[in-house]
């Protein structure tokens, strides 16, 4: 009989004449009842942090370490892989064991089966046998007391003188008497052997019970055995899924590696012009510097003409007042208004266009932030797949600044009404420090190695910067004003002309575009707050010049009715 073994190993043991046809019982291991715990022990190798991939950086390639990462998990499914293989095999080997035993378990029952009925139908016959006789020796005994029944009548009738002697009597009733007493000892001795016989075959039976209950055990045990069987092909059906399962996941690893090494190859392209980007950074932030000194200067003359102008209408004033309280001519009033709101013009043209160098800058600002981040994210989390769906691009803050400009509008015309506003220079002041913020934050955005450096000169020249003027200075003259005027609007035609070179040459790649969208939103809801406060200011601006132009509006009226007063006189 077979003795089987579920520890990868088989010990096949053949019957000896000892045992006398008789199965030795199925032993199982206790590899095979600890079979439920013992399971393939997967390696699990940890995933590398974000920390140790920023640290990996520095000193070396990432995508080869993600590739030697991958092809170590690939060994290591491999390598469980052929386990399961062999532990597959190995249960197939051992299920033909198991069934070969079955087999010979279930002939050998078959044949102690035949064996048993065998030994009943013979115990039957003997059974019969028995009976027979013992109703064979009741006979003999009645027959006995019969004789002796006979005897004894004999011997009560030899007082008689007729009868025959007694010798011839007794004769023949002697010889009976052996003749039974040694068919009684025949019998006795049958008995004798019939007894053995049973006690034999009663022993047979007992060993047949026995090796009927071994049998019964051996098939509870191959069930058992059965059972555990389909409990592990079931755990291998499982490992088979969870392999195909990791198969396909190391294909996805193997895609998005490919991914990632043509983003990384990109991404090398672009840190490669960035040293152009670079050096064109620093030329825009030379060319900053020196359009914001230009307007420091040309606020200085505008305050100077200001104040001069200001200083020349109460001169002019008191050279035409009398006792009566009269005020400069009409004509050479509107002849100085002309003039002022002819500057005022030149002054408005100039801020739009430097508003207009502004949003385009705003938009380049946000385009490089928006690649900036990107990269950071994407060297940070490149484990991560998740992608958000793209909602769109965010619109450049538009109305805002139309209404911005609306207000410069509205002060426009207030001027051209004849009222000078005065809270004009502050309000070009706040537009002009906005673009500078703008453009050195977009400086820093588009520099990868000097970003840091462009950043602080913005901070100094934001703190260099501010509405702070001497009123007290006086103004050197006209034609330097429209001079410099003019180089100031070279300038920022130039500005403008490589702002647009770069916002056609700069294109953001279509891989990373869903990454941008988080960005993107973020910077949709501070630029909508930015806006918010801008309008709020500009309305406030509005309300303010109104006022003025109220206050101004009065008092040209009275101014004008004076004059027609002193018209009227003088007619």
């Amino acid at each position: 009989m077979a003795e089987v073994s579920c520890d990868n190993s088989y010990n096949v043991r053949q019957p000896t004449s000892d045992t006398a046809g008789f199965t030795t019982p199925l032993t199982v291991a206790a590899s095979f009842k600890e079979g439920k715990t013992y399971r393939r022990r997967t390696s699990m190798r940890p995933s590398l942090d974000a920390d140790e991939f920023l640290n990996l950086l520095h000193g070396s390639d990432p995508v080869k370490v993600e590739l030697n990462r991958l092809e170590n998990e690939l060994r290591d499914k491999d390598r469980e892989l052929s386990e399961a293989q062999a532990e597959i095999k190995s249960l197939r080997l051992s299920e033909r064991l198991r069934e070969k035993a079955v087999e010979e378990l279930t002939d050998e029952w078959s044949r102690v089966d035949e064996k048993l009925k065998l030994t009943e139908s013979l115990l039957e016959s003997k059974n019969l046998e028995i009976k027979k006789i013992n109703e064979e020796k009741k006979a003999s005994m009645t027959a006995q007391f019969a004789a002796e029944a006979t005897l004894r009548r004999v011997h009560a009738a030899q007082k008689d003188d007729d009868m025959p002697p007694i010798e011839a009597i007794l004769a023949p009733l002697e010889a009976e008497l052996k003749l039974a007493r040694q068919e009684i000892a025949k019998l006795q001795d049958d008995n004798k052997a019939l007894d053995r016989l049973t006690k034999s075959k009663e022993a047979a039976l007992l060993d047949a019970e026995r090796t009927v209950q071994s049998a019964l055990a051996k098939a509870s045990m191959v069930d058992d055995l059965q059972n555990k069987n389909q409990d592990l092909m079931k755990q291998i059906e499982i490992c088979q899924e969870e392999n195909k399962i990791l198969d396909r996941m190391h294909r996805q690893k193997v895609a998005e590696v490919e991914k990632l090494t043509q983003t990384v190859r990109e991404l090398e392209e672009a840190v490669l012009a960035g040293g152009a980007a670079a050096n064109a950074v620093r030329d825009y932030q030379r060319k900053v510097q020196e359009m914001n000194e230009e307007r420091k200067t040309l606020d200085r003359e505008l305050a100077r003409a200001k104040v001069t102008a200001n200083r020349v209408a109460t001169v002019v004033a008191n050279e035409w007042k009398d006792a009566s309280d009269k005020v400069m001519p009409v004509k050479q009033w509107l002849e100085e208004r002309k003039f002022l709101q002819g500057e005022l013009q030149q002054l408005r043209d100039k801020l739009a266009i430097s508003e207009r160098t502004a949003k385009s800058e705003a938009q380049l600002k946000e385009k490089y932030h928006l690649r900036l981040k990107v990269l950071e994210e994407t060297l940070k989390s490149t484990s991560t797949g998740a992608r958000t769906t793209p909602d769109g691009r965010s619109s450049s803050n538009g109305p805002s600044r139309r209404r911005s400009l609306g207000g410069a509008d509205n002060i426009s015309k207030l001027t051209s009404n004849g009222i000078l506003p005065k809270r004009s220079p502050s309000f070009q002041l706040r537009s002009s420090g906005a673009s500078t913020v703008l453009k050195h934050a977009k400086g820093t955005s588009k520099s990868f190695d000097g970003g840091s450096r462009s950043l602080d000169r913005s901070k100094k020249l934001l703190n260099g910067t501010g509405p702070n003027f001497n009123s007290s200075k006086s103004c050197d003259g006209t034609k330097d004003n429209e001079t410099e005027s003019n180089l100031w609007k070279a300038n920022q035609d130039e500005k403008l002309n490589d702002s647009q070179m770069t916002r056609t040459e700069d294109t953001v790649p279509g891989v990373l575009y869903d990454l941008l969208q988080k960005e993107v939103i973020a910077l949709r809801k501070a630029g909508h707050e930015k806006d918010q406060s801008l309008n709020d200011k500009d309305d406030a601006i509005e309300v303010r010049s109104i006022s003025d132009w109220y206050h101004d509006y009065l008092h040209s009226l009275r101014f004008s009715a004076k004059l027609d007063s002193i018209l009227w006189f003088r007619c």
